[in-house]
């Protein structure tokens, strides 16, 4: 197994993060963040697992794509000798139910939830244009994995393409005994859709937001709250949950922050500065930001890139 694509969180996660932390987000936004939160932590539930695989076949996370003007997404993509498995990964909990009249999924509150077999039945769709496209004819065999050991599915259908969490370990039996031996044209394919991968999904959606509305201080890595004390000169502690970090570290993820809520603002000793709400002085920011960035302009008009 060779994962030629990690998966790593989605701009719209990274940024829609710190904007729960910094600030009161809306309710409906509050949702928001938290599904993509809790959708992200199900596919590194599912990487865990095909990490594990041990036989010659190619793994890519977290694809964005477009084919014919359409934009989909695929959880992981599985390239063996013979067949494509895109997988749609799902992170539900809790008791749910199907209704074969209906063709949808209900929470036990009657609440209509998003069909993942929608989902998968697009996805294996434009996936198949898009092989045609590129001049490929792999089949393609496609699932909506459910990976929360704590779900359910009530009057689950029979002969729709789902793994429940009880069925992971046979069907990661099943992918690590597919007679698969890979070569150059599976290589080429791999290529070809990471180099198509869009970085921003146009699914994006992120609430309107201000450099005045931000809660100050440093942030914790762990759990990425605010309770941060700075311990002597070297080190902070989470009060929250105990984790202990370098303060060169800490600053570092802070401008992080920075540039990625604001591309087009300069990052300065005196914005860090109060970014971090004055917690660590000016003197070893400038340090940490010479140490790290480039240095440019002079004196007062000096910037970090």
């Amino acid at each position: 197994m060779q994962t030629l694509k990690e998966r790593t969180e989605s701009m719209e996660l990274l940024i829609m993060r710190v904007l729960n932390t910094r600030m009161e987000l809306p309710l409906q936004e509050k949702r928001r963040y938290l599904y993509l939160e809790k959708g992200y932590q199900g596919e590194v539930m599912f990487d865990e697992l095909t990490v594990k695989l041990e036989n010659d076949i190619y793994v890519l996370n977290d694809l964005c794509l477009e084919v014919n003007n359409q934009v989909f997404q695929i959880d992981t993509l599985i390239i063996s000798h013979e067949t494509i498995f895109p997988l749609e990964i799902k992170n539900c909990e809790g008791d749910h139910y199907y209704d074969s009249k209906k063709d949808g999924f209900f929470t036990f509150s009657n609440n209509e939830v998003k069909n993942p077999l929608d989902q998968l039945k697009r996805c294996k769709s434009l996936l198949r244009q898009l092989l045609q496209n590129i001049g490929n004819q792999f089949p393609i065999e496609g699932y909506v994995v459910f990976v929360n050991p704590v779900f359910t599915l009530y009057q689950a259908p029979l002969n729709k393409p789902i793994i429940f969490p009880t069925q992971l370990k046979c069907f990661m039996k099943k992918l690590n005994q597919l007679p698969s031996k890979l070569n150059g044209r599976h290589m080429r394919l791999a290529e070809q859709l990471i180099s198509m991968h869009q970085n921003i999904s146009p699914y994006t959606r992120l609430p309107p937001y201000t450099y005045e509305q931000f809660k100050k201080g440093l942030t914790c890595a762990l759990c990425h709250s605010l309770s941060i004390s700075v311990e002597g000169q070297k080190t902070c502690i989470c009060k929250l949950c105990g984790h202990e970090e370098k303060i060169e570290s800490a600053i570092l993820r802070n401008v992080v922050e920075i540039k990625l809520l604001f591309p087009d603002r300069k990052v300065t000793t005196s914005t860090v500065y109060e970014w971090c709400n004055g917690m660590v002085s000016n003197k070893m920011i400038r340090r940490i930001l010479k140490k790290n960035f480039k240095a440019v302009g002079e004196r007062h008009l000096r910037y970090y890139e």
